[in-house]
């Protein structure tokens, strides 16, 4: 994108200067976020809060509800603004009107700021699950510039041509969720993930009976019926399986709802030929028959992928 520094520069001098005119005389959290707000009793606690200092109240606002990743709905958001100025209004007098207007001049000012720190975390540090939070930020961006704020027209412009970029518009913030399920050997590493949030559930296998200690087993798979039947007859796996899927249906029943992409899980065990192809595959089909989701099956040593398609309507 092609723009004029010097008028930038001036737009941002009147941001500054409506942005100073808040009180600063309390306390100002600076990394108020959902990742940061731990639930213990049904009592809120707050973590990670080195970074404090006095500042303005509207920047904390500003941070935990216009937060990208978090996807707040419209409708939450102004829910859970009403419940803070009701609460603030207990400990300061404030005029609620006002405080809203310049409200939308923090969250002009943190969106810009995530947005930089994504895009030079994300392409500079090449750290890519910076990247994936820009269209959620891009998308509060788009919902700031229909609301009513003036006093940094060019400012105003250049941003609404940033959200209209092609790569950003054809990026829809409301995709599915896709669980990558694998199979694989421990002896040859837990898998990659590609979707750079740094990998999921990984169950080990290895405590279950071993079909592979027999040789009428060797060139058999968790695929085949011989298999499937030894590891089944006494129970042990189908036990270990019930408690890998009530853990895995509490995170991808979240996931659904908090809006996330990417959920991997991976089963190991020595060879990755049996005991793990089989708790995968179960897995994968459990899934996606409970949920509906895309599931993206690879049984990693024995080269082989299966793809259960999305049932969502």
């Amino acid at each position: 994108m092609e723009f004029q520094e010097n008028r930038l520069e001036d737009d941002f001098s009147k941001l500054s200067d409506i942005l100073l005119r808040s009180e600063t005389n309390t306390f100002m959290y600076r990394d108020f976020q959902s990742r940061n707000v731990m639930i213990k009793d049904e009592e809120p606690y707050f973590i990670d809060f080195q970074g404090g200092r006095k500042g303005p109240l509207y920047y904390d606002v500003a941070s935990f509800l216009w937060q990208a990743k978090a996807n707040y709905s419209e409708e939450l958001r102004n829910e859970l603004l009403q419940e803070y100025l009701n609460a603030l209004q207990e400990i300061i007098p404030i005029d609620e009107a006002d405080f809203r207007e310049q409200l939308k001049h923090f969250v002009l000012f943190r969106t810009l700021q995530v947005l930089g720190a994504y895009g030079f975390r994300g392409y500079f540090e090449k750290k890519p699950h910076f990247l994936q939070s820009i269209p959620f930020a891009l998308e509060n961006l788009r919902i700031i510039l229909r609301n009513e704020i003036s006093g940094y027209p060019y400012l105003l412009d250049i941003l609404r041509q940033m959200t209209e970029l092609r790569q950003f518009r054809e990026v829809s913030v409301q995709k599915p969720l896709v669980v990558k399920m694998y199979s694989f050997s421990f002896k040859k590493g837990i898998p990659n993930d590609d979707s750079g949030n740094g990998g999921g559930f990984v169950f080990d296998c290895r405590a279950v009976n071993n079909p592979g200690k027999y040789e009428r087993y060797a060139h058999a798979t968790g695929l085949d019926e011989s298999v499937i039947q030894f590891l089944e007859e006494n129970g042990e796996i189908l036990t270990f399986l019930d408690s890998a899927y009530q853990l895995v249906d509490a995170s991808v029943k979240r996931y659904k709802d908090r809006g996330f992409t990417n959920l991997m899980i991976s089963f190991g065990c020595t060879g990755g030929q049996h005991r793990s192809v089989y708790s995968a595959q179960k897995m994968a089909e459990h899934i996606n028959e409970k949920f509906g989701v895309e599931v993206q099956l690879i049984h990693r040593e024995q080269n082989k992928e299966q793809i259960f398609a999305s049932k969502a309507n």
